[in-house]
């Protein structure tokens, strides 16, 4: 097991499967198919990432260095958790940009029955560790656990 500190955006405890990509993740690309066309296991529909095309991201642990893309990443975020189509969590090596930032606030907020923690600056570290697979166990304070 490992252990990482990060910062807390949106706060919650979870545990979870790790998947993972080392690319930046396109909010609006990966869970459009989802949200606009049903798709029930939240498959990433963004061909321009291809450590994560195809895989499902439903209740599962994100692991990424950011989010890349469109403007509308925060509110994607959002409607994910209004439709219970989120991953489990969003843990980011780097600093989360503001968009995706405040569309993580606001469904804590706003959102009843949904908890996406959501923690950045893990650093490097964090995502030349963790692996798709392994178990990832957020707890409060921003403190992240890595389970072979």
């Amino acid at each position: 097991m490992r252990q990482f500190k990060g910062r807390v955006i949106a706060p919650g405890e979870i545990t979870a499967e790790a998947v993972v990509s080392k690319e930046g993740f396109n909010t609006l690309a990966s869970l459009q198919m989802a949200l606009q066309f049903g798709d029930k296991q939240v498959k990433c529909g963004d061909q321009n990432n291809q450590e994560l095309y195809g895989k499902p991201l439903l209740d599962k642990a994100l692991c990424l260095p950011q989010t890349i893309g469109s403007t509308t990443g925060g509110l994607v975020l959002y409607t994910a958790c209004c439709m219970k189509k989120n991953p489990a969590c969003m843990l980011f090596a780097n600093h989360i940009d503001s968009l995706a930032a405040a569309g993580a606030i606001l469904a804590d907020v706003w959102v009843d029955d949904v908890t996406m923690p959501v923690i950045d600056e893990l650093g490097d570290e964090f995502l030349d560790y963790v692996q798709d697979g392994m178990t990832i166990i957020v707890k409060d304070g921003g403190i992240v656990e890595v389970y072979e």
